[in-house]
């Protein structure tokens, strides 16, 4: 048992395995033998994904997702973050960047948004920011496994556009790449289980920005509107914010180092 379990069998897929030809020998002399075959469906390892936007992610349900993330469970964890909190009305969260018009935040917000991907690493989780919808404007995630079968949650941070942005959304893949271009959003990972073979956990896939901070921000409505009605707050906020995404990326790097 044990090396089957060393070559990645979870438990229960043992159980499944030698459970027909146990029945089979006990002929019926051993009843519990019948039970955990009546209960086999509950051995099966579950994939369990927990998936939410920025609002249910950084806000108003972060405290369950902390509590999640802390217990390191073997889940699955998926953000879809607009940044804007739009099921609920485009109020001012955790998750609205520096600059950004939304409820409560008419002249902008002045506080920058709040780093979730951290806060997983610093619980130990295996992290992967992602990009896009597809493959070809963000790096294939190859050395991140799932969390299907290993001890740690696995959690996902994707940038997704959406309507209250103002954009073109037929052209929502291009949208997620100018951010990446544009260091507005940066893709990593962190796995720490590479620890184990004494390798850094945290890999940058980002390169240095290509394009300047604020031609993403000239792309949305939620930075435009800002300009229009608080042009002076606007230049402030915005250089700001350039600032913050600066100096964040460093930070990353230093980590990847």
């Amino acid at each position: 048992m044990d090396e089957r379990r060393r070559g990645g069998q979870g438990l229960g897929q043992i159980v499944l395995a030698a459970l027909p030809e146990a029945l089979k020998t006990a002929n019926g002399s051993k009843p519990y033998l019948a039970k955990i075959s009546e209960l086999k469906d509950f051995l099966v390892e579950k994939s369990v994904w927990c998936i939410g936007g920025d609002g249910w992610a950084y806000d108003i349900g972060y405290g369950g997702l902390d509590h999640v993330m802390a217990m390191n469970r073997n889940v699955n964890v998926l953000v879809l973050d607009t940044e804007v909190y739009s099921n609920t009305g485009g109020q001012a969260s955790k998750a609205t960047p520096t600059g950004s018009v939304a409820k409560f935040a008419s002249s902008g917000k002045k506080t920058s948004k709040k780093d979730l991907g951290r806060m997983a690493m610093s619980y130990g989780l295996r992290l992967c920011r992602l990009g896009g919808h597809g493959r070809q404007h963000e790096p294939v995630p190859q050395g991140l496994p799932r969390g299907r079968g290993l001890p740690r949650a696995v959690a996902h941070h994707r940038l997704f556009p959406c309507i209250n942005h103002g954009i073109d959304m037929s052209k929502a893949q291009a949208e997620q790449k100018l951010a990446v271009d544009t260091g507005y959003w940066i893709l990593y990972r962190f796995n720490p289980l590479l620890a184990n073979e004494g390798k850094n956990p945290f890999q940058l896939d980002s390169k240095e920005p290509k394009l300047e901070y604020d031609a993403f921000l000239k792309n949305e409505v939620r930075y435009r509107t800002l300009t229009q009605q608080f042009p002076e707050i606007a230049k402030d906020l915005f250089a700001r914010a350039a600032v913050e995404a600066k100096k964040r990326y460093e930070s990353y790097k230093k980590l990847a180092e």
